[in-house]
This record gives C-alpha cells, structure tokens and sequence, in this order.
C-alpha cells in the first residue's frame, strides 16, 4: 500500500538541541498504520525565510513554530498558509497579542481562576512617537503609584506586560524599591502584581499537545538546576487543578505547546504565568524532562497529520464564559466543566487510544535512542555550544547523570 507522505516543518532560531533529536526520533518512527488502515510516512525539514507570495502553496503539512514571536515575516507567512492553505500550526500566529501576558491575564480571571491582584501602569518614559507629548499632555492622567502599590499590598512584582525570559522581573518590599524598579523600567509597559508568600511549591507544567508534565520548579537555582526531579511533590487535588488549569489556557486560545507556572499554597492553586510563545524545550535544562517533551511533540504531530486533525482558529470563547457564569456553580465544578471543554479540544480519548494502538513502539524507539551513543553525541554537542570550555566537563557529567536516570526510569516502567 502506497503511504501518504507528511512533511514537517521547523521555523527555528537558535536553537539545535531538541530539534535535532525530533529529527532523529521522527526518522527512527518508520511508518505508521492509521486507525482505518491507512499507510504514513514523515520527513521533517527545516523552513528557510524568503520572499512568498500570498497564492504560493506551501510544501509542508505542519509547522512547528518557534520563531515568529520576534521575527514578522514567518509570522505574515504562518498566518497565510493557516488561513489560505490550510497548514496546521504549533501554535497560532493569531494570538500572539495574548502571549504578551496580558490579555491571558484577563481571560483566566474572567475565568474565575486564583490569578493574583494585578494593575497595569502606563510607561515610565515617553514612548519613542512623534504624537506622544500631544496625547500625554491631553489625556494621560497621573497616577499615585505608592497608592495603587498599597491598595495590592506588598510584597509585590513589577513585571513587563509581554513578559519574556523573566526579563525585567523585580520584586518589590518596599516603595523606595518600588520607585527604583519603576524608573528603570524605562519605556516597558509593567504590571504590578501581588506576590504569593508563603507558597508551598512551584510548578511548572508543560503542555505538547494533549499531554501535560507537571514539574517541581526552582526559580532561585540556576538554569540547569530549576526543574527538579520529584514525582511526588504536589497532592493529587492540586495536580489535577495544576494540570487542568495549563490545559484551560491552552484549549482557551488554541495553543497546542505552551508552559504554564503556578504557585502552590495550601489548598489554593494560583496561576502567575501561562502564555509562552517559545517554552523551554532546552536539553539543559529540561535534562530528565527532555526525552519526554521531544516524544510527546513527535506523537502531537503524527497524531495531528494522521487523523486529520484540523486546525481550530476561531476562539469560542462563549462556552468558556458560560460555564464562568453558571449561577451557582462551585469553583470545583467549574474546573470539572473547563476540563471537559479541553478534553473535548484537545481530542483527548482518541488521541490516546491512537497512541496506544498506532504509536505503541514509540517508547522503546526513544528509550533506545536516549541510551545509546547518538544522544551522548547531541548531549556533548550542546553543552560545547552553550558552556565554557572549563565546565564542559561538569555539564556533560550532570546531563548524563541525570539523562541516564530518566533511561533507568523508563526502562523499568517499561518492564512492569
């Protein structure tokens, strides 16, 4: 039987460590039996940036984007070829206003979700604009930013509206710390937002598709230390309201590979960061998570292009804000309903039982890779790429250790 060829595309930056390995695991998969019986085949390859035109059909089925945050052209072509041609995205070029934090912020709150108090404070510096001392001299009001930090209560966090790499995050006691993190935001356009003291715990969860990896993360630590590898540390309820809450965001505006932080405090789940454009998938720092996050993404895809899955660009945001307005209904039964709209988006049964049933060898495939010699090699390549030469050694050291651990893991769980 003749298979149906399925091409993939990667719209990179600068990365090479994950994409190396989706390129070998995808290579390893061989074809795949859809459910009807049907025959695939998959080839990946990487996108080049160039003149296009708008009735140019595309060569690729799906496309993997991890660069049209920043880089306008492939986002012009990413939304072209998913309104005119249909190509699926990961993730939608449409929404990336709402990656800028802010209107995520708003949704999850019109939600009904524990998002901490948080107010928007116009620039610090005048904007770069030709009409900004018209409109300022106008229309801006001023504002008591000591009042406005009193009424959110400190401690507190100024962070950008569009977020980014934790890049210019200051948390703040007091006002004199208020005023300088304030002045040095230049012209950023910041949130304050009531810090959650006290917490129990952080985690940050991953999303590839319809899948979620639930991690203990450590702000404080450095890069290769923050994901630490607990498998235990949060209570069943607040998992599944961890889980269900990055997946709610998620089906809410259609993102299918996304990263979502919530601090834990007792009983109380409180969502502080949920919209990334570009989720760490860095064998660095995911190290133990990193095999996992590369066949979770292999599996989305192949499931996307065998079944036919279409993409969803229209929001629907009504039946979210239905079930938010349901008279009577507890924040738990709401939950439940979130949860049965994401189910629902994300095909959640039939994905499953597609993995079950057309990518059953998928683990081994993996496991096989990450224990043998291909993987080291891409495991030294990368620590040469990012680290000094002098912690070459360390860093190829911590990520075997830890990359070994997961094949240890893996293997067992496999055997059981």
């Amino acid at each position: 039987m003749t298979a149906t060829r399925h091409l993939i595309g990667l719209l990179l930056g600068t990365e090479e460590d994950w994409p190396r390995a989706f390129e070998e695991i995808l290579g390893r998969l061989g074809r795949i039996t859809g459910p009807d019986g049907s025959r695939h085949a998959f080839e990946v390859e990487r996108i080049t940036i160039e003149p296009f035109g708008l009735r140019d059909k595309p060569r690729y089925n799906l496309a993997i984007d991890r660069l049209a945050y920043w880089y306008y052209h492939p986002r012009e072509w990413l939304k072209k070829v998913a309104l005119m041609d249909g190509v699926y995205l990961l993730n939608s070029p449409f929404t990336f206003q709402s990656m800028e934090k802010h209107a995520a912020y708003c949704a999850m709150m019109r939600l009904g979700l524990h998002v901490p108090e948080t107010v928007l404070v116009p620039f610090k510096n005048p904007l770069d604009n030709s009409r900004y001392a018209y409109t300022a001299a106008r229309y801006n009001q001023p504002f008591d930013l000591d009042a406005i930090a009193e009424r959110i209560g400190y401690p507190l966090f100024m962070k950008p509206y569009d977020g980014g790499a934790w890049r210019g995050v200051s948390r703040i006691s007091n006002p004199s710390e208020l005023h300088a993190a304030y002045n040095a935001s230049g012209e950023m356009l910041m949130h304050l937002q009531k810090a959650v003291d006290d917490y129990d715990v952080f985690a940050r969860s991953l999303s590839i598709g319809a899948e979620t990896m639930v991690m203990r993360f450590q702000p404080d630590q450095p890069m290769h230390q923050r994901y630490a590898v607990d498998h235990s540390f949060l209570a069943p309820s607040a998992g599944t309201e961890v889980v269900t809450i990055g997946r709610l965001v998620n089906a809410f505006f259609r993102w299918e590979l996304n990263s979502c932080e919530t601090l834990v405090a007792g009983d109380e789940v409180y969502p502080i960061d949920y919209a990334n454009a570009c989720p760490d998938l860095a064998l660095t720092s995911l190290h133990y998570y990193f095999p996992w996050a590369i066949k979770a993404l292999v599996k989305w895809c192949v499931f996307v292009l065998v079944t036919g899955r279409r993409a969803r660009l229209d929001l629907e945001t009504g039946r979210f804000f239905a079930i938010a307005d349901e008279p009577g209904a507890s924040y738990g039964d709401k939950l439940a309903a979130y949860a049965s709209l994401t189910d629902a988006y994300f095909d959640s049964e039939r994905y499953h039982d597609f993995c079950a049933t057309s990518l059953g060898h998928l683990d081994e495939v993996v496991l096989d890779w990450v224990a043998g010699p291909g993987f080291d090699q891409l495991l030294v390549d990368t620590v040469r790429s990012v680290y000094p030469a002098d912690e070459h050694d360390q860093f190829i050291a911590h990520l075997r250790g830890l990359t070994g651990l997961w094949a240890d893991d893996e293997s067992s769980r496999l055997r059981s």
